[in-house]
């Protein structure tokens, strides 16, 4: 995305637009970011965004990849840790659940899910992220299980209920409702770990 129109500026690269929007949701929410607003912040018309991109679908999918893409580089390095997969196991939820209220990301995630009722390949990107969060939570089970540091569990099932329930706590959270908060999230959610994976 480097392509010129004559007397228009370049087109930013890709990722900058990616980083603007999220910096735009971080600011105003996801109801303020429009194709209009976010041209007029990277100096272009809302038209040739969507020229690249085709939709507004389009560009929340694949701004929605490029974040996921950053935070599945530092989930890997905090899994690669040497520590006990336990701890590993913490490093991992606390990079799941949103940093608090209005987190972009999770902004983001809360849009995607909502379109992609009606749109397919939203249903189908949103797959394949769940799917890498999901596969690098089954290796950790698996590694720490064959360690003998978590009891014996199915490592497929047991990461489809701590998905479920950190995708429970992390919603309430990144909406803001009233009695929520990460650090009361994270003591019930350490809580079912220690009861029901953890070896005593």
């Amino acid at each position: 995305m480097a392509e010129t129109t004559p007397g228009r500026r370049p087109a930013p690269p890709r990722e900058e637009v990616f980083a603007v929007a999220m910096a735009a949701i971080a600011e105003h929410g996801l109801a303020e970011l429009t194709m209009a607003g976010l041209g007029r912040r990277l100096g272009m018309s809302g038209g040739h965004l969507l020229y690249y991109f085709g939709s507004k679908d389009q560009l929340l999918l694949e701004t929605l990849r490029w974040s996921e893409d950053e935070l599945g580089e530092r989930r890997r390095a905090a899994l690669g840790e040497p520590l006990p997969a336990a701890a590993r196991l913490d490093s991992f939820v606390a990079l799941y659940l949103p940093t608090g209220a209005g987190d972009p990301r999770w902004t983001l995630w809360v849009e995607v899910w909502g379109r992609s009722l009606a749109v397919a390949p939203m249903r189908a990107g949103q797959a394949a992220i769940e799917a890498a969060w999901r596969a690098d939570l089954v290796a950790l089970l698996r590694e720490g299980i064959a360690g003998r540091e978590f009891r014996t569990v199915d490592p497929e099932r047991f990461a489809v209920r701590l998905s479920a329930l950190l995708d429970g706590f992390g919603t309430p959270l990144v909406t803001g409702l009233p009695g929520t908060d990460r650090e009361r999230a994270i003591e019930h959610i350490t809580e079912y770990l220690d009861e029901s994976l953890h070896l005593h």
